[in-house]
């Protein structure tokens, strides 16, 4: 099976570094030109399943696809980011101002740090890291389909990125993770295999990653 792993389109939080996780920010201007870049990219492909997060940057980007296939979307909450917890809302530099401790924890990649909890309590990186792969090994197993589109977050990629290159968790990333570029993972039934990696070409250069890879994808 063939899995179309992507990252939903930007946001203006991504544009200023801002936590999100599980609050619902739209796609900003940019992140719709994306979505649509990402439709018409994908236009010739043979989807047989579109799934998506319930969050709206994710669902939008994915009903750019859905609408040029005339296919309906499956929306599955534990596609879902890591939620940070207290950290949601504030910017990168305002998390190290106000819990200098905690990001100090965060930028190490802490298996097991809990943050503050703040409107939600926060996952550590091992139970987010649990929750993706198993959640996309769960609509694998699930699904006869020989391709399928899995629209998500920038962590959930990186979680299966790591799962597929037997990479630890807790190593620093020094791969790309960019809005609404094609990533193409195969599954034997057993593990999964990398066949593409942060191909945006139908974005012309516009793709936006993490501007620090030491901070987790958002």
């Amino acid at each position: 099976m063939e899995i179309l792993l992507i990252r939903h389109g930007e946001t203006d939080w991504n544009r200023a570094r801002r936590m999100q996780g599980h609050i619902d920010i739209p796609l900003n201007n940019e992140g719709l030109r994306q979505a649509k870049a990402l439709g018409a990219a994908l236009a010739s492909e043979k989807l047989d399943a579109i799934y998506t997060s319930d969050l709206q940057r994710a669902k939008l980007t994915a009903q750019a696809v859905a609408d040029i296939h005339q296919m309906p979307l499956i929306i599955d909450e534990q596609l879902r980011e890591r939620c940070y917890g207290v950290f949601e809302g504030l910017k990168y530099r305002e998390v190290a101002e106000q819990f200098p401790d905690e990001f100090a924890l965060w930028q190490a990649r802490d298996l097991h740090a809990r943050f503050p909890a703040g409107e939600r309590e926060a996952e550590t990186l091992h139970d987010f890291h649990q929750r993706s792969v198993n959640a996309v090994t769960t609509i694998v197993k699930n699904n006869p389909a020989n391709r399928m589109l899995i629209l998500t977050h920038g962590g959930v990629l990186d979680c299966l990125y790591r799962e597929a290159m037997g990479m630890p968790v807790d190593a620093k990333r020094e791969f790309g993770i960019i809005n609404a570029a094609i990533n193409r993972l195969h599954w034997d039934g057993k593990k999964y295999t990398i066949l593409q990696w942060a191909d945006a070409t139908h974005l012309e250069g516009n793709g936006l990653d993490e501007i620090d890879r030491t901070h987790p994808a958002a």
